[in-house]
């Protein structure tokens, strides 16, 4: 397994309490920084399973 697939795995899960923090407490930046973070998680979890499918 690819470590960008950990990385992204961990930033997609950070975003999701990000964004549950942020609606508890009525902050939309918050929110939208949640929301941002695991955009950036899925896409690099996408890039390590390219990875692993090109090790193969």
């Amino acid at each position: 397994m690819d470590k960008n697939r950990i990385t992204g795995s961990a930033k997609q899960a950070k975003g999701s309490l990000k964004v549950v923090a942020g609606k508890a407490l009525g902050d939309s930046k918050l929110q939208a920084e949640g929301r941002a973070d695991k955009a950036a998680g899925k896409l690099q979890n996408a890039i390590g399973g390219v990875k692993d499918a090109l090790k193969k």
